[in-house]
């Protein structure tokens, strides 16, 4: 049996921190888990910037409520999910990407959650487990799934090195020289034939 897990932004949706970075006109927020490799850092580097600024989640909600999947990832997700078992395994947060999922049409989500304050401030975050993606591809073999896994930066390497196969989407030119071992794919219906001989 086999349970395919996939990063969310960057694979299935723009990345949402870029986006918000474009509307709000701070360029520093462009900078994702393709640049910088903890996740912890980043995501407090954030929340410092947008503290600065005055932004809380409701101006990054607006913001994702007119974000759309990525052309052509939910007809992928809909036909691979007609024949496997499909999941997203994200460090993203469920109030980000809840609108989001809604768009792929529901999909399972494993994702964390922030600490909003009375005024809308985001306080923090509670990631649901020590790293989340690889953590949650062990539970599945742990209980007797094989596990394909897709995604595009360095916070999913781990989860795409403890799968019998894991395969980088779109990712940036430095992950894919580094990772060589890793099959690296630009297009769905490449990414479909990856998935489908892995299987």
């Amino acid at each position: 049996m086999n349970m395919i897990c996939f990063d969310l932004e960057g694979v299935l949706v723009p990345e949402i921190w870029i986006a918000f970075s474009e509307v709000s006109g701070i360029p520093e927020l462009r900078r994702t888990t393709r640049d910088e490799p903890d996740y912890d850092k980043l995501m407090r580097w954030r929340m410092g910037i947008l503290r600065e600024h005055g932004l809380g989640i409701r101006e990054i909600q607006d913001t994702i409520a007119k974000i759309d999947p990525l052309p052509g990832a939910k007809e992928f997700l809909d036909e691979l999910r007609s024949f496997q078992q499909a999941v997203i395994i994200s460090d993203t947060f469920t109030q980000f990407a809840g609108p989001l999922t809604e768009k792929l049409g529901r999909p399972t989500l494993f994702c964390n959650e922030l600490v909003i304050g009375s005024d809308g401030m985001i306080e923090g975050f509670h990631l649901r487990i020590k790293d989340t993606k690889l953590a949650t591809v062990k539970a599945f073999q742990s209980i007797g799934y094989e596990t394909i896994a897709v995604g595009d930066s360095y916070n999913d390497l781990d989860m795409l090195k403890a799968s019998k196969t894991g395969i980088l989407f779109r990712s940036t030119e430095a992950i894919i020289r580094d990772h060589p071992e890793l099959p690296a794919c630009e297009t769905y219906d490449e990414l479909m034939a990856a998935i489908k001989a892995a299987l």
